[in-house]
């Protein structure tokens, strides 16, 4: 019945005249071979390759090619850096505006203690001066650096970082230039630091929050310079640039200009020890150093030395940072408010010894409101050697600040500072200073 049905199909015909004619027999022949042949089509068109497809548009034009574009940058903007590093760029804008006022004379014009707290620079002996206005931006800072980490999975690192306490390329009048001025310098690789940085009898982490560029200068250690430091955990050790400055004898009761000498081969070794957690930090730091200088009236040395205890302590939000310092300071305190060492009569060199210390108080208002409160002084015992003479004695200062951050990394301050120096014989000066100051990092 299927084969009759199939035959009707192709033939056209009804189903039941083919069931009644007499040449069934002829017509299920031709059917079978109608199946047949419709196999091999079948076969053979499974068997073909499938076409290709036609052009989208055979008679349109082809449509031009688009030039390659040119790269932005031909080269890497590092084309020598080692591989797996990184690179940082950091630093912030910052300007200052001091009204300055001191009652025994007048701050030179081009002095530095215009635009920061130098103690020595206070007048002394002189007229009382009237208030006046500085404003600069010397201390706005850029820091660079790399890390690379290294096959071993070490990290090696440099720094590179500058402000612009320069000396000046232009006055006040029309363009306030300054060049920039390097304060790091370093590579640092395991327990190892080679390059400039802070010394390491200094304790970096206790200076306070301050408008100036350091703060509690008359009682902290401040010193960058050259030295190979080795660190493990809480020990630090150092070889650093060795430099001595001397207060000539003097009879006439006027100190004479100050020596600086560069003589010896001895580095300033330091040693130091801080015990970290979340309750602060504190230190132990000392400075060991030859002093010496060869002239044509002089050839002599000395060792001396120094300690320093340092440290902050966390109350809740708020903290206390301190620093106390006794021994031969010199150049390492006070920004050299005094000599590292004095000549006696007979030309001898003799280490300067003296004390030092701050204590400072930040308390937080709020998250954005802060205050610190400060007071720093630093003392020196010439042995009568220079008794009754112009030298640098004593310097003390007060301070208290309010920052403000309306906006992350947006500080904006004043702050009010009482300084008092002394001289060996007695006399001395003050300064009161009101600093107003902006600040933004980045």
């Amino acid at each position: 019945m299927i084969t009759a049905t199939l035959a009707a199909a192709v033939l056209g015909l009804p189903a039941g005249a083919i069931a009644q004619t007499a040449k069934e027999v002829e017509l299920e022949k031709r059917v079978a071979d109608l199946e047949r042949m419709v196999k091999e089509l079948s076969a053979a068109k499974a068997a073909a390759p499938a076409a290709a497809p036609a052009p989208a548009a055979a008679t349109a034009a082809a449509a031009p090619a688009k030039p390659a574009g040119a790269p932005i940058q031909g080269v890497s903007i590092t084309p020598n850096a080692a591989p797996n590093t990184t690179f940082l760029l950091t630093g912030f804008v910052k300007m200052d505006v001091n009204f300055t006022d001191t009652t025994d004379g007048e701050l030179a014009d081009n002095s530095s203690g215009r635009d920061y707290y130098i103690p020595s620079t206070i007048p002394i002996g002189g007229f009382d001066e009237g208030t006046d206005l500085n404003a600069h931006i010397k201390q706005s800072r850029l820091n660079f650096g790399t890390d690379t980490i290294l096959e071993g999975g070490d990290k090696l690192s440099t720094r590179f970082e500058i402000d612009f306490y320069g000396s000046s390329t232009a006055d006040q009048r029309i363009s306030n230039a300054y060049q920039p001025d390097i304060r790091h310098a370093y590579v640092q690789w395991r327990h190892w630091l080679i390059g400039q940085t802070w010394s390491n009898f200094m304790d970096p982490a206790t200076l306070p929050e301050a408008a100036d560029f350091i703060g509690t200068t008359d009682g902290t250690t401040f010193v960058r310079q050259p030295q190979v430091r080795w660190t493990s955990g809480g020990l630090s050790l150092s070889a650093e640039n060795r430099e001595t400055t001397i207060l000539p004898y003097s009879t006439t009761g006027v100190a004479a200009a100050r020596i600086v000498s560069d003589d010896g081969w001895v580095p300033d070794l330091t040693a130091r020890y801080a015990w970290k957690g979340d309750w602060g930090h504190f230190a132990l730091a000392g400075l060991l150093r030859e002093l010496s200088h060869e002239s044509s009236t002089v050839d002599d040395s000395t060792w001396a030395g120094s300690l320093s205890l340092s440290g902050k302590f966390n109350i809740g939000k708020d903290d206390v940072r301190w620093m106390a310092l006794y021994g031969n300071l010199g150049r390492y305190v006070g920004l050299n408010f005094a000599t590292d060492a004095v000549l006696d009569a007979g030309g001898s060199i003799d280490a300067l010894d003296g004390y030092a210390f701050f204590v400072a108080y930040r308390h937080m208002w709020t998250a954005k409101l802060r205050s610190t409160a400060s007071y720093a002084l630093e003392s020196y015992d010439y042995d009568s050697i220079l008794s009754g003479s112009t030298a640098n004695k004593s310097s003390d200062s007060w301070t208290v600040n309010l920052f403000y951050s309306p906006l992350p990394k947006l500080d904006i301050g004043a702050e009010f500072r009482s300084a008092n120096a002394e001289r060996e014989n007695g006399d001395d000066g003050d300064l009161r200073r009101l600093q107003l100051t902006t600040k933004y990092s980045f």
